[in-house]
C-alpha cells in the first residue's frame, strides 16, 4: 500500500530532477490536502473547525501546472524528461497526463500515479494551445498535456508557498518550494469531483469527496476565510461558482442531502465532526444566486 512518505519521497524526486526549471508546481489532490492540514498544524494558527478527521490515504500526486508554462511548452520540456528518466509510464487512454510507476511499498511493491492538470479552458483564448474537455495541448507539443479544471476559476488565486522537506526515495535529504491551492480553490474542485462520482461505486460513490470538503473547511484559517469571502464576491458571476452554490444547496444543506450522507459513510468519519457548522459554512460561501 502506497502511504504519505511514499508520496513525499515521490514528489521530492520529481522535483530534484527539474529544480533547474522554475516550474513551481501547484499541488492539489489528496496530497495537497494532507501537506496543507500538516502546515496548518505546525503553524498552530486557529481554524474555522475544531474537530478535524484523520488523513485519508491516497496513492495519486496531482499536479496543477499554471497556464503560462502550457503557453509557453519550452518551460514544460524539463518535466516531461523527468517523468522519463524516474521511469513513470503513460496511462492508457491518457497518455501525456496520467502516468504511473510501480514503487516498493511495504513488503511488496504498488502504484504511484501522477495527473498532470490546469485551470480552467478559457485562460488559452487567444493562445496557440489547443484545448477540449480532456485536454490542453501545448503547441507544438513537448510530451506533456494538461487535464483542464473549469471548475477551478480561482486556482492560481492567493496560492500558499510552503517549503516540502524530506528524504526522496534515494535517500537524500532536500526540501523544495511548492504551492497549495486556496481553500475556496480546493473546494471547489472537491463539489464537481463529488457531484460526478457520488452513484459511482468504481469511485467509493464520492466518500473521500465529501470528507474532503470538510477537512479542507476544518482547517481553513480566519484569515483564509476572509479570502474566501473576498473571492465569492469577486467571482460572482462566474458560470461555475453559481453551479457550485447549486451543488451546496442540492447535497450538503441538510444532514439528508447525498453530500452529508456519503461523508457519514465514510471510513474516516468521527460522530464528534462539527456537521452543521460545516454546512453553514459552506452554504455562506456558495449561496444560491438569483
Amino acid at each position: 500500500m502506497i502511504t504519505i512518505p511514499d508520496l513525499r519521497a515521490s514528489l521530492l524526486d520529481l522535483l530534484r530532477e527539474i529544480k533547474s526549471a522554475d516550474l513551481r508546481l501547484i499541488i492539489g489532490g489528496g496530497f495537497g490536502l494532507f501537506l496543507r492540514t500538516e502546515q496548518v498544524r505546525k503553524s498552530g494558527v486557529r481554524t474555522l473547525l475544531s474537530v478535524w478527521p484523520e488523513s485519508r490515504s491516497t496513492n495519486d500526486l496531482d499536479l496543477f501546472l499554471r497556464p503560462e508554462f502550457l503557453i509557453n511548452q519550452q518551460k514544460l520540456k524539463p518535466l516531461s524528461d523527468a517523468l522519463s528518466r524516474l521511469g513513470y509510464r503513460a496511462v492508457p487512454g491518457a497518455e501525456k497526463y496520467q502516468f504511473f510507476k510501480s514503487v516498493s511499498a511495504g513488503e511488496g511493491t504498488d502504484l504511484i500515479k501522477i495527473d498532470i492538470l490546469t485551470g480552467a479552458r478559457d485562460r488559452f483564448s487567444g493562445t496557440p494551445v489547443k484545448t477540449d474537455r480532456r485536454r490542453v495541448r501545448p503547441n507544438p507539443s513537448v510530451g506533456i498535456h494538461a487535464h483542464p479544471v473549469d471548475e477551478a476559476p480561482t486556482l492560481e488565486e492567493n496560492l500558499l508557498p510552503i517549503t516540502l522537506s524530506g528524504t526522496s526515495s534515494t535517500g537524500v535529504e532536500m526540501q523544495s518550494e511548492i504551492f497549495l491551492p486556496h481553500p475556496y480553490s480546493f473546494l471547489m474542485m472537491k463539489l464537481f469531483a463529488f457531484s460526478d462520482r457520488f452513484n459511482d461505486e468504481d469511485k467509493d460513490f464520492g466518500r473521500y469527496h465529501a470528507l474532503d470538503l470538510y477537512s479542507i473547511m476544518a482547517v481553513t484559517s480566519e484569515q483564509e476565510w476572509n479570502n474566501a469571502l473576498a473571492l465569492r464576491e469577486r467571482f460572482s458571476r462566474n458560470p461555475w461558482v453559481a453551479k457550485a452554490g447549486r451543488l451546496v444547496a442540492d447535497y450538503f444543506s441538510s444532514l439528508n442531502g447525498m453530500g452529508m450522507v456519503r461523508l457519514r459513510e465514510s471510513r474516516y468519519f468521527r460522530p464528534d465532526l462539527q456537521l452543521e457548522k460545516f454546512m453553514s459554512l459552506l452554504g455562506e460561501l456558495f449561496p444560491i444566486r438569483d
